[in-house]
């Protein structure tokens, strides 16, 4: 029998017009469409009314299918011959899991390609006029997750992100930002340095606050997840630079996300 094969493509962060010619072309080829919980509806329009539909997307506190499960479902079609399309939030690399899915699949001796997304942690900003680099503020950026506040032994160093520290990008880290605000300035970052939380970035219910290190817990205290949160000189651009206006962006439909939708994290 022949084997098929799985692709990890990246459907990017809410605007449907951030994915790439490439993964356009794989979903509306595939035989079945593996796809997660902030992957637009609108691209399944885009997929043949034959292919296969599975949701596996995932909530804080309600796992509708558990990581091994999932990879057993891309190992399964694969080995009944269909072309698989594992669609993915953002990157599929940048905190989506892909690797230990390419890694279950490498096992299993199943054939597999990555088409990388655009990751929220960088087109999130861009949508709310944050760029992550300037040649006046910023020469580098780190992405980190904000979910290391909540083991015992975090694996992000607060202090070496608080020391060294141009443009600093939180995936993930909406519940734990009070913690996060308190690490930072007990490391000595200052008080002043500016911050922005963008909730839904890229969609039509996008929403930015902009603030300090110091403020922003207070201000974003009604924003609920998936949001990116972007710390450094360069957040403190957004109010001159932000662009997008969500209601009347390119004539494109974007995906308009309801309460019920939010999850509690946000992709790669």
């Amino acid at each position: 029998m022949r084997v098929g094969k799985v692709y990890l493509v990246g459907a990017g962060p809410g605007d449907p017009g951030l994915l790439t010619v490439r993964g356009l072309g794989l979903l509306r080829g595939a035989q079945v469409i593996v796809y997660d919980q902030l992957v637009n509806p609108v691209l399944l329009e885009e997929a043949s009314p034959a292919a296969i539909r599975i949701f596996v997307g995932k909530q804080v506190g309600r796992h509708c299918i558990a990581q091994e499960e999932i990879n057993r479902v891309l190992i399964d079609y694969a080995r009944l011959g269909y072309e698989v399309v594992r669609l993915k939030g953002g990157d599929p690399f940048v905190f989506g899991r892909g690797g230990e899915e390419a890694e279950a699949l490498a096992e299993a001796d199943i054939l597999f390609e990555i088409v990388p997304g655009v990751s929220s942690a960088v087109a999130v900003p861009a949508y709310a006029g944050i760029p992550l680099t300037h040649r006046k503020f910023a020469s580098s950026f780190a992405v980190v997750t904000g979910h290391e506040m909540r083991k015992a032994r975090p694996a992000v160093d607060w202090g070496k992100l608080a020391s060294a520290l141009d443009t600093l990008v939180i995936l993930m880290g909406l519940k734990n930002l009070p913690h996060i605000t308190t690490e930072l300035l007990n490391h000595g970052l200052p008080a002043e340095t500016p911050a922005a939380v963008i909730r839904w970035g890229t969609t039509q219910a996008q929403e930015t606050v902009t603030g300090t290190l110091a403020d922003i817990v207070g201000k974003a205290a009604h924003l609920r997840s998936p949001a990116v949160i972007v710390i450094g000189k360069v957040a403190g651009l957004s109010n001159s630079l932000d662009w997008f206006t969500p209601a009347g962006h390119s004539g494109r439909q974007i995906y308009s996300a309801r309460e019920e939708d939010s999850p509690g994290f946000s992709v790669g």
